[in-house]
């Protein structure tokens, strides 16, 4: 962990919830001082998640003297802005508004850009903005979504030799897929990580599989994914809830296959039609 990112969190039912809480920072500051590690207190903040919280006060102690902590309506914690809602729409504006920036940059540095040149600093220097963490914050949002893509609907047109084109035939020229397309192989590969233990943590609690009748999968292939119910659309949109659908529906040959290089061949082509489209429903792959 960052010396700079330090965060203690703990879910808030009650009040005795919020003593026990307010006893954490005690222990925290206590922990900083026996190490002389202090906190800036003037930058310590709470962010409050859920409608139904307990809005009590915390403070910190340093040096004797007390500070109560203020409340932030968003905060960025490893790169990733986030608020109270969880809904990342700040990220999406932020994420935008650098990758533009460079977009901008990149147009008054260079007199002539063919298709080869473009993609390859789009690529190096603009998606990466685009896509950094995506699988936290994926946009729930058509907004968001559309306010990703417009910006390599600008970086494609930054070609002469394609502005006049439409978005799809540009992608096509230039080899490049959506930003949708991405996010969701993005999914894909991050599911299969968790369920063929190439990420070192527990999969059962984030991507449970589906019950077995009798011992066997009775459909689909052998790594089917429970569906769960859920009553938020913030949930919903947790890539445990948002990747069932497309999971379950992929071919034996995809989800088995023994790494992720050659899971990223199949997945693309199989669903190669998709490259180039900007909205992706989950529910109709």
């Amino acid at each position: 962990m960052y010396a700079d990112d330090s965060k203690v969190g703990r879910q808030i039912l009650c009040e005795a919830d919020s003593h026990v809480l307010q006893s954490d920072l005690d222990n925290l500051c206590a922990w900083s001082k026996n190490l002389q590690l202090r906190f800036n207190l003037d930058k310590c903040k709470i962010l409050r998640l859920g409608k139904c919280n307990v809005m009590r006060q915390y403070s910190m102690r340093d040096n004797g003297q007390v500070t109560v902590l203020q409340d932030t309506a968003e905060e960025k914690d490893l790169g990733i802005w986030m608020n109270s809602s969880l809904k990342f729409s700040i990220h999406v504006a932020h994420a935008a508004a650098n990758a533009n920036r460079i977009l901008g940059l990149i147009r008054r540095s260079f007199v002539y850009l063919d298709i080869a040149l473009m993609k390859q600093l789009y690529i190096s220097m603009v998606r990466p903005h685009l896509e950094f963490g995506n699988v936290v914050w994926y946009p729930m949002l058509k907004t968001d979504q559309d306010t990703l893509e417009s910006v390599q609907r600008r970086a494609t047109k930054l070609v002469p030799s394609l502005n006049k084109l439409s978005y799809e035939e540009r992608l096509k020229l230039m080899g490049l897929p959506s930003l949708s397309y991405r996010r969701l192989r993005g999914d894909v590969i991050e599911a299969f990580k968790y369920l063929h233990g190439i990420y070192s943590t527990n999969s059962s609690t984030l991507l449970p599989l589906a019950p077995l009748h009798d011992g066997i999968q009775t459909r689909g292939h052998s790594l089917k994914l429970q569906k769960r119910e859920c009553r938020l659309s913030v949930r919903a949109n947790v890539l445990g809830f948002r990747i069932v659908n497309l999971w379950n529906s992929m071919p034996e040959e995809i989800v088995t296959t023994p790494t992720v290089n050659i899971l990223k061949g199949r997945f693309d082509k199989k669903y190669a039609y998709l490259q180039h489209c900007t909205v992706i429903d989950y529910f109709n792959v």
